[in-house]
Order: structure tokens, then C-alpha cells, then sequence
């Protein structure tokens, strides 16, 4: 992979006054209260806070997974409204421009790490030899050229995370989106993905937003945003 120039004044997404409520009969829980938030290309962003902040749900809306009471989220150099578009731009937009790492891998157990992570390709058509080529050298950059035909039960936690991470990447998005990638992992494990997603982030230019309650895993990123009770900590989001 070659090394990206990254525009790091120049905004990826933005989220502009984002509010979030779920009900539980007729009590509303507000999760979201007023989020601003500008991430840049390049950029490496922890959120930190406790169970119940809202770091998750946030991370699902600037997924579009999941859209806001009310708010705007704005993407790319036309900053255009993501939840103007259908739900098939939507999906298309998730595609080609985002990256999901989760706690969990869900990987499929079926299939060996080489086919996990060429699925994505595969899906968005292209051939099998080139979803091939792409996710070995994939599995190769993340250290797990010799796990290629490997089934998830039979790699540690540590590899699952990292054939998780290069599924996450193979389309080769412009944001990887993290929530809590570490949480399950002993610290030796934490420290290569960590490093790992630096070395992305370096060879790619590609941004990163994770959710974590690990500061020491927070504090590695370019900024810290601690946030509390649906909102970040003295309003910051943006800098």
C-alpha cells in the first residue's frame, strides 16, 4: 500500500447538533444532546466515557446505521447530508466510503480468514482473483500471511480482530469507524491493533473515529473527546 497524502485541515464528516431519544413507553430517553463533532482527513479521534455516554450510538449515526431525532451529519468535499439520501444511496455511501471494527468480529465461522476478509470485495463485484490478491496482502500487511486458510475457532482473539480490521478495509474506505475493537483483548493484543491502526492511518491517510474505555488506548489517537451524559465534555468536538 502506498502512503496517502493526508488533508488534515480538510473536513471528512461533520455532525451538526445531533439529538438522539429512544421512548420506553411513553418516557423518553435522551442518548444524544446537541452533538457538533468534525472529524478530518487523517485524523485519529478517541471518544472516552462510560457506559450509557452515548459514544456508541453516536458512532452508529455517523455510520448511518441509525439516524438522529433530529440533526444533520455531512460527508466528503461537497459535505452533503448523508440522511437526504435513500436508503440505497445510504447503503452505497456505508460501501464505499466507511469501515466498521466492532468488539465482536463477526466473522463468518464457515469461512477462512482469507474468503472473511474478501467477502466485501467480492460483493461489490469484483473478481475473485482480484478479492484474492487485495485481502493476501491485506492479511499480509496486518501479520497474518500464514493464517490465510484459517477458520475464526481456530485463531486467538488478537488474530480475529485483525482479520477484522482488514475486512474492514479492503474497499479501501476514506473512515474506519471503532467501537470498543480492544474491549476483549489482554494488553499485549490491545497494543498491536493499536499500533496497527496508526500503521494504517500513516500507509493509507484513511481517519479513524473509536469509541473506547481504555484512555491508555484513547490517549494514542491525535485527540481525545471525553463525553458524558450525550454530549462531549465542556462542548468539545471540534478544534
Amino acid at each position: 500500500m502506498n502512503k496517502a497524502q493526508a488533508g488534515v485541515h480538510t473536513p471528512l464528516i461533520r455532525a451538526a447538533n445531533l439529538h438522539k431519544s429512544f421512548f420506553k413507553g411513553k418516557k423518553e430517553i435522551k442518548v444524544l444532546r446537541g452533538v457538533d463533532l468534525t472529524i478530518r482527513r487523517g485524523e485519529m479521534v478517541a471518544i472516552t466515557g462510560s457506559s450509557g455516554a452515548g459514544k456508541s450510538t453516536l458512532l452508529h449515526i455517523l455510520g448511518t446505521l441509525e439516524p438522529p431525532t433530529s440533526g444533520r451529519v455531512y460527508f466528503g468535499e461537497d459535505q452533503k447530508n448523508l440522511f437526504d439520501l435513500s436508503e440505497r444511496g445510504l447503503s452505497e455511501f456505508r460501501n464505499g466510503s466507511l469501515g466498521f471494527i466492532f468488539q465482536f468480529h463477526y466473522l463468518l465461522p464457515e469461512f477462512s480468514a482469507l474468503e472473511n476478509v474478501m467477502m466485501p470485495a467480492l460483493i461489490a463485484g469484483y473478481s475473485r482473483s482480484a478479492a484474492t490478491q487485495k485481502a493476501q496482502e491485506l492479511l499480509e500487511f496486518v501479520g497474518l500471511k500464514h493464517r490465510l486458510e484459517h477458520r475464526p475457532s481456530e485463531l486467538s482473539g488478537g488474530e480475529q480482530q485483525r482479520v477484522s480490521i482488514a475486512r474492514a478495509v479492503i474497499l479501501r474506505p476514506q473512515l474506519i469507524l471503532a467501537d470498543e475493537l480492544t474491549g476483549n483483548l489482554d494488553s499485549v493484543n490491545r497494543n498491536l491493533i493499536i499500533e496497527l491502526l496508526a500503521k494504517l492511518n500513516q500507509a493509507t491517510g484513511v481517519s479513524i473515529l473509536l469509541a473506547t474505555h481504555d484512555l491508555e488506548v484513547a490517549h494514542t489517537m491525535h485527540r481525545v473527546l471525553p463525553m458524558r451524559d450525550g454530549a462531549f465534555v465542556d462542548g468539545k468536538g471540534i478544534s
